[in-house]
């Protein structure tokens, strides 16, 4: 039984952790909304202000794009991934798992200058594939980590039900096992999606053409235009993490749920 000073400590410890998380994106914000350093009106003035002089359409268009792309093509691919290894007797897997391991272990910055001259020798350098395809790569090292845990866990008696029933793997997969494991394959998109969506270090090594600037790139450019005046770059800033925020809130139920999950299970 937890006292009434036990759960008053907890609750003051927890509005202390939530205060310093959530400093910062109140100062960005309060930034954001403030008078405007040119003398402008300031307020939400500033949004549309900072979209029109940092060009941030097109930025936003790439990055949903590739975002989007990196999603589906390496969530379809590590659900089957995961399926393989997490329910099959794969032929080898013993090194091809660790393999996919690697991924999660090697940062980009140690194969990004590789990668840039191999991308080169197939004409992908400033392209989108030369954007999305590393990116698929990393995203599927994750997913199939993820997946290969979430399949492990299911029991071996509803696979065996299913073939018995006369279902082969693939409807197996998505209509016994796929449909259950939504709160881990949102969780798994919604990390793709915000890893896709901040990553820097490769579209500013494999695309030098604007068009293909994505948002992260769009507001790096920006700051350097808006050194010394903060209220436009904090606009900025607030446009460029708003899709993540969006996508997060609207899908939080399934993602805390998947993590919870994948917490008590591997």
């Amino acid at each position: 039984m937890i006292s009434r000073t036990e759960r008053s400590a907890n609750y003051a410890i927890l509005l202390l952790f939530a205060v310093f998380a959530l400093w910062p994106i109140l100062t960005i914000l309060a930034g954001a909304l403030g008078p405007d350093d040119a003398g402008g009106p300031g307020g939400l003035a500033n949004f549309p202000a900072a979209w029109a002089e940092g060009r941030f359409g097109g930025s936003m268009l790439t990055s949903v794009a590739v975002s989007g792309f990196v999603v589906v093509v390496a969530g379809v691919l590590s659900i089957m991934a995961g399926y393989a290894f997490g329910t099959m007797r794969v032929p080898g897997a013993a090194v091809l798992f660790p393999l996919f391991l690697l991924g999660l272990m090697v940062p980009t910055e140690v194969i990004v200058v590789p990668l840039y001259f191999d991308l080169r020798t197939f004409g992908l350098t400033n392209t989108f594939w030369g954007i999305a395809l590393p990116q698929v790569a990393q995203s599927v090292a994750f997913g199939t980590f993820w997946m290969r845990a979430y399949f492990r866990s299911r029991p071996p008696s509803l696979i065996e039900a299913g073939r018995l029933d006369g279902a082969g793997s693939w409807r197996i997969l998505w209509q016994i096992l796929v449909p259950p494991g939504r709160p881990a394959i949102v969780t798994m998109v919604v990390l793709t999606f915000m890893w896709t969506w901040n990553e820097f270090l490769i579209p500013l090594v494999m695309a030098t053409d604007e068009s293909l600037r994505t948002a992260p790139l769009g507001l790096a450019f920006f700051q350097g235009q808006y050194t010394s005046g903060l209220t436009l770059l904090a606009a900025a800033a607030v446009i460029v993490a708003a899709p993540v925020v969006v996508v997060y809130l609207f899908l939080q139920r399934h993602f805390i749920r998947g993590m919870l999950e994948g917490a008590v299970r591997e």
